[in-house]
């Protein structure tokens, strides 16, 4: 088909439009599939924390299929980033690993590898996926530590490396990077597992590939100016999309200004001002109010932030259209020099990436008055062994990551669902069978947590309890939100309940709990009863042999007064105003006594 068939003076072929949509969308999808197949972490192959995407060659986001949308995001500032980072140096055969939040990165255990599509020496598209691997080194084992209060206890980081130079891999310089660079850092060490992190690291760059050819044997099929001019009308849909749900948002709403705020659980404001230019269809989102830089890890980069609006955009549009870069046209993004949403280049990012994101996610949603809060939160539990020493020598080891599912808030018009992972995570739960099988630990409870949920005509879902016994000692960290503040309803529906973090502690004598105090009890042949300690939202704790960690996730918010109250209600207000149409306060009270 030639490019001058392919569309008119018109505009694009609407049939060709569809078509173009859903072969690059199907370029992206079997990148994934390459990706899960070939990878071997739990993490990438089981638990799908990963994500694929096709990017035009000025760097933007042209179609990803359904991953991970904090990952998709901001993806093109990183392809950007190199782009502009090696100019004119970028040959065929060269693939980029990044991670670094200064680099288009989101945290730093999500490392992005970046491939080139030449077409006779011209770049004409570039692939890339996002991998989230389990250890990269750091403080703690699982590269996620919840007392990070500076990016260099979280692990490697990256702003650019050549991991593949004109065909050529470079092992040496990729150990250099994950394991004698992030260990020169005191009381950090390098990745505790780098034989794993290789082989994934070589599955996203075969992944990679496969989109190469892919997008290759679609050039060959339509030619390059087809296909590329097709990439901008599919971008220039989903920017008029946009457009068009701004303008009807201000008939909606009656006003072109939306406001809203919410807040982490350390008290931080996340504030947004909405201005829509209702003639153009066009918003400034000015998060001016917002908090300062936080000491911990809640700190969010650029990237996140767009990615957590372009996500939002693309969730509120009532029509199937691919997430790309044309979402984000129409947007101004004012960010507040020096506040968490805007940090400096030391901040601890770790946790900002998983939880300050739903936060975003939360006041825009709000300000558009689009449904309820959800769950708020990823709960995210790492837990392992290796580091350094005694002598400073790296020790190998392991770490396991997982988010933890909760509650989807209600709308108007919709049950929030139960026990699912919210808006821009997009990952499975670690399967019990294959978490027991591979790791020391064990699963007491799985389900939903009962009670959870906000009240309202519309409900909202239920979170979860998972709870965990460790059958070695070993390191055990948390990361959470909504553990102070309750998850919103919308429109006289209730909260959803906040999470709750306990570790189920044995009592032990080394730890002196377990000691002569104790000798009634045991007089008495009763068992001594295990601890329980409420650890916070944040926190990192060496559990024994036989401890246990219960973690009860958040519910969401519902939407709508119940209707049982909505009812009573009713009956006063029918009450009140028969009690008025009798006449006046003289005649009522004579009424009263009978006269």
């Amino acid at each position: 088909m030639s490019a001058n068939s392919a569309s008119t003076s018109k505009g694009p072929d609407p049939i060709l439009l569809t078509l173009f949509a859903n072969r690059f969308m199907s370029v992206a999808e079997a990148m994934g599939r390459s990706l899960q197949q070939t990878s071997i972490s739990t993490n990438i192959k089981e638990r799908l924390d990963f994500s694929c995407a096709l990017f035009a060659p000025d760097g933007d986001l042209v179609a990803n299929a359904p991953f991970i949308p904090i990952h998709l995001g901001s993806m093109s500032f990183a392809v950007k980033y190199q782009m502009n980072l090696h100019a004119n140096n970028i040959k065929p055969g060269d693939v980029f690993m990044t991670n670094s939040p200064h680099a288009g990165g989101s945290h730093l255990p999500d490392i992005t590898i970046i491939t080139p599509v030449f077409d006779n020496g011209k770049i004409i598209f570039f692939t890339a996926s996002r991998g989230h691997h389990a250890d990269i080194g750091g403080i703690l084992p699982g590269s996620m530590p919840p007392t990070s209060t500076t990016i260099f206890e979280e692990g490697a980081h990256i702003i650019s490396f050549k991991i593949v130079n004109e065909g050529m891999f470079d092992q040496a310089g990729l150990y250099d990077y994950m394991i004698t660079q992030p260990a020169k850092y005191p009381e950090s060490s390098g990745c505790r597992n780098i034989r794993d992190v290789e082989s994934d690291l070589k599955a996203q760059i075969a992944a990679n590939h496969k989109g190469v050819q892919l997008i290759q044997a679609i050039v060959d099929d339509y030619g390059l100016e087809t296909v590329q001019e097709y990439m901008y009308h599919i971008r220039s849909n989903a920017e008029m999309s946009v457009r068009n749900l701004l303008k009807d948002v201000v008939k909606r709403a009656g006003s072109n200004i939306l406001e809203s705020v919410d807040y982490l659980d350390d008290g931080s404001p996340i504030q947004l001002r909405v201005e829509i230019n209702e003639q153009d269809g066009s918003a400034v989102l000015d998060f001016q109010g917002t908090g300062c830089e936080v000491r911990g890890n809640l700190n969010a980069p650029i990237s996140v932030v767009h990615s957590a609006v372009i996500y939002c955009m693309r969730a509120m549009l009532d029509m199937d259209i691919p997430l790309n870069a044309g979402c984000l046209v129409p947007l101004t993004i004012k960010l507040p020099e020096g506040s968490l949403l805007l940090p400096s280049k030391t901040a601890a990012v770790c946790g900002g990436n998983v939880l300050t994101s739903q936060r975003i996610v939360d006041v825009v949603l709000k300000a558009f008055h689009a449904c309820a809060a959800s769950q708020g939160c990823t709960n995210n539990l790492t837990f392992g062994a290796g580091g350094k020493d005694k002598d400073g020598k790296n020790v190998t080891g392991w770490g396991y990551y997982e988010t933890i599912a909760g509650g989807s808030g209600a709308g108007p018009g919709w049950h929030g669902t139960s026990g699912v992972h919210t808006h821009i995570t997009n990952t499975r739960i670690g399967d019990v069978e294959i978490l027991e099988r591979r790791y020391p630990v064990l699963i007491h409870q799985f389900g939903l947590r009962e009670g959870s949920a906000g009240k309202g005509k519309w409900r909202g879902g239920e979170g979860v309890v998972r709870e965990f016994e460790f059958t070695e000692p070993l390191q055990v960290s948390i990361l959470s939100e909504r553990r102070t503040r309750q998850p919103y309803g919308a429109e006289g529906g209730g909260p959803g309940a906040m999470g709750r973090n306990t570790w189920i502690k044995q009592l032990r004598e080394a730890d002196g709990d377990a000691n002569a105090d104790n000798d009634d009890a045991q007089d008495n042949r009763q068992p001594l009863q295990p601890r329980k300690i409420n650890i916070g939202g944040k926190a990192t704790v060496f559990m024994g042999k036989g401890d246990r960690l219960l973690i009860e996730t958040p519910g969401a918010g519902a939407w709508g007064v119940p209707e049982d109250q909505e009812r009573e209600e009713e009956a006063d207000h029918s009450h009140v105003k028969a009690w008025a149409a009798r006449g006046s306060l003289a005649e009522r009270e004579a009424a009263q006594a009978g006269f």
